[in-house]
């Protein structure tokens, strides 16, 4: 199966560019896609899935002792999903906290055809990702039906279409960070998480502290155009046209300083003249 992501779920990587606002052209298949925020909301937790073993295992087995990084990928989409699992794998690695001891990585697929043996290729590629001497212990990949899936995707406010046309699934990209409780504590977008996000979540989560509402902002890099039917890179541009400013300003300012100079060492000559 191909993915379809709705590029508006880069948050962190595109910050302070373009604030959050639907696109107006939006095509009917993206309507309702997205991430909603529900901050201190709960997840059910005595939700049954099946873990990458095939065992039968309800949500709260991951709770409880430490806090949860939830991931809602799918584990047959080839492009965006993999992208996020190594994001998070990425911004892992520097962190003094390590799965398994400070918390728990949840990784549940929406796509309800999706095995536990897929689940276990993705756990094996990931978990050596971030460490081979590690192992496994923290990550955790699970399957479930669709309804076990629409309860806990709803509740994170997460929203996917699947599309039988072109058999892919429509969704943004993004990761959660829940309390020990099961609470809804912080929201982090994009396929590039920072490690200072993920730990100062991590350790927030860790206390029960939710995060402000105002970390509700989403930015959009990408607009769909209908004339072409794409998606435009429009944060790139935007980014191009800020380095080129920059760069006038320095070199601007190169100038003015090399005027100042010349000035400086003229007049100094028309001293040293007089004397």
């Amino acid at each position: 199966m191909k993915c379809w992501a709705v590029s508006a779920a880069w948050l962190l990587t595109c910050a302070a560019v373009v604030p959050a606002a639907a696109p107006r052209n939006i095509p009917r298949l993206l309507e309702g896609v997205g991430i909603e925020q529900n901050l201190n909301g709960t997840v059910p937790l005595d939700t049954i899935f099946r873990d990458e073993n095939g065992a039968t295992v309800p949500l709260r087995t991951y709770f409880g002792t430490k806090p949860v990084l939830l991931v809602p990928v799918y584990y047959r989409c080839p492009m965006l999903c993999s992208q996020i699992l190594s994001g998070v794998v990425a911004g892992l690695r520097p962190l003094s906290l390590k799965p398994g001891r400070d918390f728990d990585i949840v990784a549940i697929s929406f796509n309800p055809a999706d095995t536990p043996s897929d689940a276990k290729a993705k756990l094996d590629q990931f978990s050596r990702s971030y460490s081979r001497r590690a192992g496994s212990t923290g990550w955790h990949f699970l399957v479930g039906s669709e309804s076990s899936i629409e309860k806990v995707m709803n509740a994170v406010g997460f929203h996917y279409r699947y599309d039988p046309v072109n058999k892919m699934y429509v969704h943004a990209a993004g990761v959660m960070i829940l309390t020990l409780e099961g609470r809804i504590a912080r929201y982090l977008y994009g396929v590039e998480f920072e490690p200072k996000d993920l730990k100062l979540s991590l350790i927030e989560a860790s206390h029960n502290r939710i995060g402000s509402p105002a970390d509700k902002i989403l930015l959009y890099c990408y607009h769909y155009d209908p004339k072409t039917g794409k998606y435009g890179a429009v944060v790139l541009n935007m980014l191009k046209a800020g380095s080129i400013l920059i760069l006038a300003l320095m070199a601007a300012a190169m100038f003015f300083l090399w005027r100042y100079d010349l000035r400086k060492h003229r007049q100094a000559l028309r001293e040293v003249t007089r004397l």
